[in-house]
């Protein structure tokens, strides 16, 4: 039986996701034994023309990169997006709060006619994605589960709960009571608490939950200390495209 062909692309973002994925020094042996990676700008030459699985990394920002996910789309049976910008534009989706033209007045001065951009969106604004993989970066279990289920022919299962819920069964302190402020009310599960089991405050980066109650949590940050503009910022750091749909 012929092994799944996948293919692994970025679009705007820093890449941390695919380094992750090459950090997988216990697993990467086991990954290459049940897929062949065809196609991968980070790691190898060369282009495939069909592929079971593509894995995406980055938001879109540009016309470019809008042709370049049409193509990925048309030749993948499975589309994965990988960590936040991909999944919800994360920190990118910042400079859609400010007019396009400001934005590139400000980062590329007199040269702002030679670089095409667009607001920064999610992957799934322009092409149908199957499944996603949450995170600033990704976590590596979570990639591996969802993985595997894809190898095994089955469909990952996302979770749709809030991050206090894992913080609950991993029995954490509550960081706010430890003079921490922390988006985990309203931010999806999925990590295992990974930031609230070591001592650190969620940020939000997986993304928000169903139906989330924003104005509560920015009360609630309020109430413990930050500024209304400061609260918000908080909010808005990797879910600014999100909370555009959702804010009062």
């Amino acid at each position: 039986m012929a092994k799944p062909r996948v293919g692994i692309f970025d679009f705007t973002g820093c890449e941390g996701c695919e380094l992750n994925q090459l950090n997988f020094e216990d697993q990467l042996l086991d990954i290459l034994e049940h897929v062949d990676i065809v196609e991968w700008r980070e790691a190898m030459d060369g282009q495939a023309d069909e592929l079971d699985i593509a894995f995406v990394e980055g938001s879109l920002s540009t016309p470019d990169c809008i042709r370049r996910i049409h193509e990925v789309r048309r030749k993948t049976k499975v589309l994965v997006a990988l960590g936040a910008c991909a999944c919800q534009g994360g920190i990118n989706g910042l400079k859609n709060m400010r007019p396009i033209e400001e934005v590139r007045e400000e980062v590329y001065g007199e040269d702002k006619y030679l670089f095409p951009t667009l607001p920064a969106l999610a992957l799934d604004a322009v092409v149908k994605v199957d499944y996603k993989v949450r995170g600033c970066p990704m976590t590596q279990v979570e990639f591996l589960k969802v993985f595997t289920s894809l190898v095994m022919g089955k469909s990952p299962i996302e979770p749709g709960h809030a991050v206090c819920v894992e913080c609950k069964l991993k029995e954490n302190e509550c960081v706010f009571e430890k003079g921490m402020i922390c988006l985990g009310p309203i931010t999806l599960a999925g990590c295992e608490a990974r930031c609230t089991s070591v001592g650190q405050y969620c940020t939000g980066c997986r993304g928000l939950v169903p139906e989330p109650n924003v104005e509560a949590m920015q009360e609630i940050l309020i109430e413990h200390g930050l500024a209304s503009d400061e609260a918000r910022k908080r909010l808005q750091l990797f879910n600014a495209n999100q909370l555009e749909g959702v804010w009062g």
